[in-house]
């Protein structure tokens, strides 16, 4: 028994306050699908509304790791996986049952996602690289995950103002047999400006 909560001892504030920004990407995500059962915007709503609950905590962990020297390779893929969660997966399921439903309109909430993995990935592998002589990483390169918070708004202001499915901003086009918003290319801007080089200072 002492073993199998030996990992859960392990976890400091810190990593607490990172599994709580997936939880409110798990929440949003569950709140997506009740507005699929029920059409009612409230939960799309509240789908959106969580999205910046998780920046705040994704903000927070960071300060209280370094605040209480806490910071660790557990907790920088505690953060990764969280995020993927509550910045990736969770706004492109929310495009999607806001109407971007169409055949070109999947491929890329697939892109957006597959975008924000990379980017992930690729700091985790480059952070020492990155880092300073105080190990403190200096700078992003490409644009962070949470960034996907820009999406989720314009999201919830559609939301609020019953612009849904083909009554989003611009509509719906025919790709050839296939349909697209063209609202859904943010997503692929937001994807591609997440795996450039453009380099960002980290606060």
């Amino acid at each position: 028994m002492n073993r199998r909560f030996s990992m859960i001892r392990s976890f400091h504030l810190a990593d607490w306050i990172t599994v709580a920004n997936a939880c409110c990407g798990v929440g949003a995500l569950f709140a997506a699908m009740s507005f699929l059962e029920t059409w009612e915007r409230s939960h799309l709503l509240y789908a959106c509304g969580l999205i910046p609950l998780a920046l705040v905590l994704d903000f927070l962990d960071g300060k209280v790791a370094r605040w209480r020297h806490e910071s660790s390779p557990l907790g920088r893929e505690l953060d990764s996986l969280s995020d993927v969660i509550s910045f990736g997966v969770a706004p492109a399921v929310i495009a999607y049952v806001a109407g971007m439903d169409g055949f070109w309109d999947r491929v890329v909430l697939v892109y957006f996602v597959a975008c924000g993995v990379s980017r992930l990935a690729r700091f985790n592998v480059t952070a020492e690289l990155l880092s300073g002589d105080d190990g403190k990483v200096r700078y992003f390169e490409g644009t962070p995950i949470p960034t996907s918070v820009v999406l989720v708004l314009v999201l919830a202001i559609a939301a609020w103002q019953d612009r849904l499915g083909d009554q989003l901003w611009g509509g719906a086009v025919m790709v050839g047999p296939w349909e697209l918003h063209p609202l859904v290319l943010l997503f692929a801007l937001s994807g591609s400006l997440m795996i450039s080089t453009i380099r960002i200072p980290k606060p």
